[in-house]
């Protein structure tokens, strides 16, 4: 069991999820650098959420993010303090950027989250069905 698998003191687990953010009103202002800063954040804010980053890659208007959580890390609130302190810091270190911003908005209130389990749901359930046979 253990490799695959995360572990603390009471549990195993594996909680994989795909995080897709997109900028205000998809405005394209995300470049390698930018994008580079981003990530840079993305790995100093998580770990105090006990989130671990896998991969994340951007087009010129959005993010995708591939990360690792555990069992007590609070999502929302990891990607509201998240989405929070980017923007201040790349409208802080890109000033320019605010020209091409909606109000100075650099991110969508709204975000796309995925768990990216192992196995699909009809499996999970077919599983739950059969036992005691």
């Amino acid at each position: 069991m253990t490799g695959i698998y995360d572990t603390n003191q009471h549990s195993v687990f594996l909680l994989n999820y795909h995080l897709i953010m997109c900028t205000k009103y998809r405005r394209k202002v995300i470049n390698d650098l930018i994008c580079k800063d981003l990530e840079d954040m993305f790995i100093r804010i998580a770990k105090k959420y006990n989130i671990t980053l896998e991969e994340y890659n951007h087009d010129e208007d959005h993010v995708h993010i591939l990360f690792r959580a555990e069992p007590k890390s609070e999502l929302s609130k990891f990607i509201n303090a998240y989405k929070s302190a980017s923007s201040r810091i790349v409208k802080k270190e890109y000033p320019d950027i605010r020209d091409k911003l909606y109000k100075g908005t650099f991110w969508s209130q709204s975000f796309f989250l995925l768990s990216t389990g192992g196995i699909t749901k009809d499996i999970v359930k077919e599983y739950i069905q059969s036992q005691g046979e």
